[in-house]
């Protein structure tokens, strides 16, 4: 079920709120936790049973760790949660990969597991791993009430796409939550911003993507139209996700930690990821590159531990190639600007416009379906095909709109210019605003709109 159906915005989530607002606050997580799996469920129900077995799981891990005895024991529980995470995600995300990789390479003949993924599986595998750690080291004390526990990993606001929110950061909440009509409020609107953002930019501007891959009369114009267009639509369907994500979760009672700060903005590759995806980016940093020993160790150590975790970030979003050279490249970026540091002195316009151009190219490289066709997108963009035709001028012409809303939408102008409007014309404006918002939007979902979330796949 998606965020920006039908479906989801008119029966489902005013239901489930019905009911979460009518009932004793005792049973709120119980409430979350069923309507979590029917809301996963309703896309593939078989999987609601690996959801279930995961939450069992790692349950009783924490619970075995926070109880042993001794730190050897510990770690022996520790290490069969890992385990048991690194099987999820081998068998139903990586085995055809690794499988189809190892008979390129000895030309064996294996058969594929051909399991269809399960939606989410990244995040909340993600999510129990971090909880396991963290009662480890001692940072949290293990959920004794597998109800509370269920809900925060199947909980469904952030379920499907993130933010990964950790275990530590709404322990409390899990156990107690405070309900206030301004926390209400900011969630609605950030729900209904994150929701605009989908359906009215994101999802035309993956359109157009599609429309290039199915042309047949392409250009130069065409390429650089598709290469901003697709790095526009995953940054507006992403976080326009996490939008939603932390609106609902502030209406139900949650604060999540954010995810996106206008990366575009950024000035170096390195600043760009710690404004891009940062739930993700300091999940990698906590568990797995701070662990590895960081930047704490030899120089030739050190450029180990980076490869190796932008490797299994590039792993991370899925399961082929293109994905690990995408975050290899980002690596040897991050490993430029530290061994350059004449990078940093450059005129800042320049600086803006070299990550622009790297993260435009790292895009085009994420979404191409093999190496073939990423290698055919990138030279398209400096040659090989007319500089323009009347069909590339066309769709210009006709996303001309979307594409300068767009850029000013990927900065803080807008947020600027509205914290600007006096309070009391705001109080009156914002509210006609949101609700203009909501039926714009549900006029194009009942029009059938191209409506995919690309995040879905991780």
């Amino acid at each position: 079920m998606l965020f920006s159906s039908i479906p989801f915005l008119y029966y489902f989530l005013p239901a489930v709120l019905l009911v979460y607002f009518l009932v004793p606050c005792r049973l709120r997580n119980a409430v979350l936790l069923l309507s979590s799996l029917i809301f996963y469920g309703w896309g593939e129900p078989k999987y609601v049973v690996l959801m279930v077995a995961t939450i069992a799981a790692f349950y009783l891990c924490g619970l075995a760790i926070d109880r042993a005895k001794s730190q050897r024991v510990k770690k022996v529980w520790l290490t069969v949660a890992v385990v048991v995470g690194i099987v999820l995600l081998t068998v139903f995300k990586y085995a055809d990969f690794f499988l189809q990789s190892f008979a390129a390479v000895t030309g064996l003949s294996l058969p594929l597991l051909k399991l269809a993924l399960p939606i989410g599986i990244s995040f909340y595998t993600f999510q129990c791993l971090s909880y396991a750690v963290d009662v480890y080291r001692g940072n949290a004390a293990a959920q004794k009430d597998p109800i509370a526990f269920g809900a925060y990993v199947a909980l469904f606001p952030q379920l499907i796409a993130g933010p990964i929110v950790r275990y530590v950061d709404i322990a409390r909440e899990l156990e107690n939550r405070t309900l206030t009509l301004d926390d209400a409020m900011a969630g609605v609107r950030r729900f209904l911003v994150g929701l605009g953002k989908k359906v009215l930019l994101a999802n035309q501007l993956g359109l157009l993507t599609e429309v290039f891959r199915d042309s047949s009369e392409k250009s130069i114009l065409f390429h650089w139209m598709y290469a901003v267009a697709f790095m526009l639509h995953i940054y507006f369907d992403f976080s326009g996700y996490s939008d939603m994500a932390i609106g609902l979760g502030r209406v139900f009672g949650f604060h999540f930690i954010e995810n996106f700060n206008y990366p575009y903005l950024s000035k170096s590759i390195t600043e760009f990821w710690r404004r891009w995806h940062m739930s993700l980016g300091s999940w990698f940093r906590d568990y797995v590159y701070i662990p590895m020993g960081g930047n704490r160790v030899s120089r030739g150590r050190w450029v180990f531990n980076i490869l190796v975790v932008w490797m299994l970030t590039g792993l991370w979003h899925g399961a082929s190639w293109n994905f690990v050279l995408w975050g290899l490249l980002f690596a040897l970026m991050l490993l430029l600007e530290k061994w350059i540091p004449a990078l940093q002195k450059l005129p800042e316009l320049l600086r803006r416009g070299y990550v622009l151009l790297i993260v435009m190219l790292s895009f085009v490289l994420f979404n191409a379906a093999d190496l073939h066709q990423a290698a055919g997108d990138v030279a398209g963009l400096f040659g090989g095909y007319p500089l323009l035709n009347r069909e590339s001028v066309y769709y210009l012409r006709s996303y001309a709109v979307v594409f300068i809303v767009s850029i000013v939408g990927a900065t803080p102008l807008v947020k600027t210019v509205a914290s600007r409007i006096p309070k009391k014309a705001a109080a009156v404006l914002e509210p006609m605003v949101l609700i203009a918002l909501l039926l714009t939007c549900t006029a194009y979902l009942v029009d059938g709109s191209f409506n995919p979330f690309l995040y879905f796949r991780f």
